[in-house]
């Protein structure tokens, strides 16, 4: 008989790595931007749900459009869509927790935010900040408050318009920077 509530860790990153603290690995995904007032496109909420999570894994969906919730679903994961200011998420703990950023709740800080992500996840499951790109800062202000939050930096992916070409010295077209976050495995409290 199979544990129903088994839950593997989401697969290891791949890509070029970058110095860091751990060194953390950044990927190229050739993806098309989203949609005005839509935190992501179609393929990127498959990629994010078949690349960090496994079959009937729990995933929060904080995002805003249908794209995440319609992967979910294609891929048979279980969803919960929620508000990021939403007090409680719910009893179980999820694999995948997916937002926007910044956050739509001003009034409350990074910190608390990914603090209850920390809660909310399950040992090696992942939070993934969709922010758009651009700015230098934002980037380094969400990891810093992740980690404040006890979550640790596991991969950097950028979305863009295509696929580096070997030889081509041209300029990537980005258009979203994607933070995988992770609950680290040691530590913690004993739920899972």
């Amino acid at each position: 008989m199979t544990d129903p509530n088994h839950h593997q860790a989401a697969p290891v990153p791949v890509g070029d790595v970058v110095p860091g603290d751990p060194p953390v690995p950044i990927t190229v995904w050739p993806l098309p931007a989203p949609e005005p007032d839509e935190t992501m496109s179609p393929p990127m909420g498959v990629r994010l749900v078949h690349n960090l999570t496994h079959r009937s894994d729990l995933i929060i969906d904080l995002t805003t459009g249908p794209q995440l919730a319609r992967a979910i679903i294609s891929a048979h994961r279980r969803g919960q869509s929620c508000s990021a200011s939403a007090a409680d998420w719910g009893q179980d703990r999820a694999a995948l927790i997916v937002t926007a950023w910044p956050l739509a709740d001003s009034a409350r800080s990074a910190e608390a935010f990914f603090g209850q992500c920390l809660a909310s996840l399950v040992r090696g499951g992942c939070v993934a900040v969709l922010l758009a790109h651009g700015d230098p800062i934002r980037p380094v202000d969400v990891v810093i408050a992740a980690k404040a939050a006890g979550l640790s930096y596991l991969q950097h992916i950028v979305a863009a318009h295509r696929a580096p070409t070997p030889g081509n010295r041209t300029q990537l077209n980005i258009h979203t920077d994607v933070l995988v976050l992770t609950r680290p495995h040691g530590g913690g409290d004993q739920n899972g």
